[in-house]
């Protein structure tokens, strides 16, 4: 990649520990001294919305669990610092007793890439949904009702939906997640 010896490898580490581990190797580095030789630590992530109780949260879900990208030059004590980490299992591709095998550029471009487009991403969600559509209320109160949607909020995410209740027409604001498209 450079001409500084610093390749892209993969740390395995323990599943849901990814950024925790990511500090302990950074510390770890820098306490002994051998930040010359690794350039970048990075925890692959991406942006998701959850819906949790009616309200959305931004989200940041790991992108490969349970493992860590470095790029380093894994020359004399690098290596046994990085597995000496807690959290750390090993690096991907070593067989045993023998060294780290980096990754290829093409994978590498790959995944920064890929990595760089779901930062940049917007999270603009295409709306799944058309006036006049009928849909069933599969969330809430209204649970198996089926009605005919009348108009879409995009700001909310929410739709006014024609719901028929005791013979009666009636509108119901519901979530997108609330409803499923009947085929």
């Amino acid at each position: 990649m450079s001409d500084d010896g610093k390749k892209w490898y993969v740390v395995r580490a323990i599943g849901g520990k990814e950024n925790k581990v990511k500090s302990y190797i950074e510390n770890e580095i820098s306490r002994l001294g051998l930040s010359d030789y690794v350039e970048e630590i990075l925890v692959p992530t991406e942006k998701v919305i959850q819906i949790r109780k009616g309200k959305k949260y931004n989200m940041e879900k790991v992108y490969f669990p349970g493992y860590i990208m470095i790029k380093a030059n894994l020359s004399g004590e690098v290596p046994h610092a990085i597995k000496s980490v807690t959290g750390v299992i090993g690096f991907l591709g070593e067989t045993k007793g023998g060294d780290p095998v980096p990754l290829r550029n093409a994978e590498v471009n790959r995944m920064l890439g890929k990595v760089d487009e779901l930062a940049i991403q917007n999270e603009n969600v295409a709306i799944p949904f058309v006036i006049g559509e009928t849909v069933k209320v599969v969330d809430g109160p209204f649970n198996g009702f089926e009605g005919t949607i009348e108009k879409i909020n995009e700001e909310k995410r929410k739709l006014e939906v024609m719901v028929k209740i005791f013979g009666r027409k009636t509108p119901l604001e519901l979530s997108y997640m609330q409803v499923n498209k009947i085929s």
